[in-house]
Parts: C-alpha cells; sequence; structure tokens
C-alpha cells in the first residue's frame, strides 16, 4: 500500500495507568511506525482522546462542550505523539480542521497531500471539527478524502469478535467480515456513521491489537493477525 491511516487510541497510549501518556509505549509505536515509512509507504494518524476525556460519560455538561473538549484532547494527543515521533527520526505535521494558533495546521486535502509528498506522517488531529461526530467518523472521513487504501485500527482486542471477549470467554474472532454484517450484526468495530461511511465508499479496515509485538509492523506487512473488515 502507498498511503494508509492508522487509528491509536488514547488510552491504548497511557499503558497501565489509563490516563495521560506511558512514554515507553509510545517510543514503541514511533519505531514501529518508522519502519513502515522507511519502506516508503505514507502513514495518517488519527487518535482518540479517551486518556484524558470521555464526554459521553457526562450528564451535566452540554453535549457540544463535551464533544469540544475531546477535540482538544485529541490535539494534546497528537502534539505528544508527533513529538515522540521526531524523537526518533521522522518528520511530522499536525493538520486540524480549525485554527490553534501556531501549535497546527488548518486542514486541507491540497497541505496535506504535499506534507505526504515530503515523506511527514500526517497527523490529523480535532476530529471532524463538529460535535457528535466520534474519531472514528473522523479518520473514516479523512482516509477517504486522502484517497488512502486502507484503515488501520490498533484496539486493545485482537480482533472482531461476534460478543464481547470480556463478557463472554467462547467470544469467537472473525479472520474476516463484511462491513455489511458489521452494521447488520452491530459489532462495533468502528460507530454506525463511520461503518455507513465505509461500507459507502469501500474502504477496507484491519483491526488488531495493539499490545501485541512489533503489532503495527506485521499489520502493514503482511502478517495480519486480526480481522479484516472488507467492503
Amino acid at each position: 500500500m502507498k498511503r494508509v491511516f492508522l487509528k491509536l487510541s488514547g488510552e491504548a497510549l497511557a499503558g497501565e495507568k489509563h490516563t495521560g501518556f506511558d512514554e515507553p509505549t509510545v517510543t514503541e509505536v514511533a519505531k514501529q511506525v518508522k519502519q513502515i515509512t522507511d519502506k516508503g509507504v505514507q502513514v495518517g494518524i488519527v487518535i482518540g482522546g479517551g486518556n484524558f476525556w470521555r464526554g459521553r460519560t457526562s450528564e451535566t455538561i452540554d453535549r457540544t462542550k463535551a464533544d469540544q473538549i475531546g477535540m482538544l484532547a485529541t490535539i494534546m494527543n497528537c502534539i505528544y505523539v508527533s513529538e515522540i515521533f521526531r524523537s526518533v527520526g521522522m518528520k511530522t505535521q499536525i493538520l486540524t480542521p480549525f485554527e490553534c494558533g501556531s501549535m497546527t495546521k488548518l486542514f486541507s486535502k491540497d497541505r496535506a497531500n504535499k506534507y505526504f509528498e515530503k515523506g511527514m506522517v500526517v497527523f490529523f488531529a480535532g476530529g471532524t471539527g463538529h460535535p457528535y461526530f466520534s474519531t472514528d467518523t473522523g479518520i473514516v472521513l479523512r482516509a477517504i478524502e486522502m484517497e488512502a487504501e486502507g484503515i488501520y485500527l490498533a484496539k486493545a482486542i485482537d480482533g472482531v469478535y461476534d460478543s464481547d471477549p470480556k463478557l463472554n470467554p467462547a467470544a469467537v474472532k472473525y479472520d474476516e467480515v463484511s462491513i455489511q454484517e458489521v452494521i447488520d450484526k452491530k459489532l462495533a468495530v468502528v460507530d454506525l456513521t463511520a461503518s455507513i461511511m465505509c461500507m459507502e465508499n469501500k474502504m477496507p479496515m484491519y483491526v488488531f491489537g495493539l499490545n501485541e509485538e512489533n503489532s503495527i509492523v506485521k499489520a502493514m506487512t503482511g502478517e495480519f493477525n486480526g480481522t479484516k473488515v472488507t467492503v
């Protein structure tokens, strides 16, 4: 693949602490992504904000404001992870759908393509810039817009199961599942809005466990043992 998008969960980057950052974890991610970019693959990255904020758990503040806090959480994550990426030898740039002073650049497709052509890892922070849309929808939107060939979802579990493996020890993992089946069975790979966008725009997804050794490199170089979501 020439261009792929990688979704990292905020919680996964926090490691055992579950909040903030676990630097060894992020450094390991950075070293793996460098192996991919060294092969000439262009990588776009979206990071969730769950290590700082989960807006839907708050019932006392307005949903729009809660989602805006979540957008800022993803920007903090991208600034931090971008710097760790630079520390291992990559060039990076952060794009947001709204102005953040001099901390990020305003997103446009032309600008993102220019950065990709310069060999940079491009972080797409701030979600879609609108409330009621998750970072799942954000990554699918940007991947479609930027004509990526696939989305890699690095999660806490190692693929898509027919039920929650935390609650059901007999849950069965799919090696491959269609996006239609994901929607019909509510398998919660990504949220429904994102799933329908993937289906309509034929964007495949690859779901794998971040915590497995060298998982990102394996997922992107053919040793994939997660779940492929076909279109």
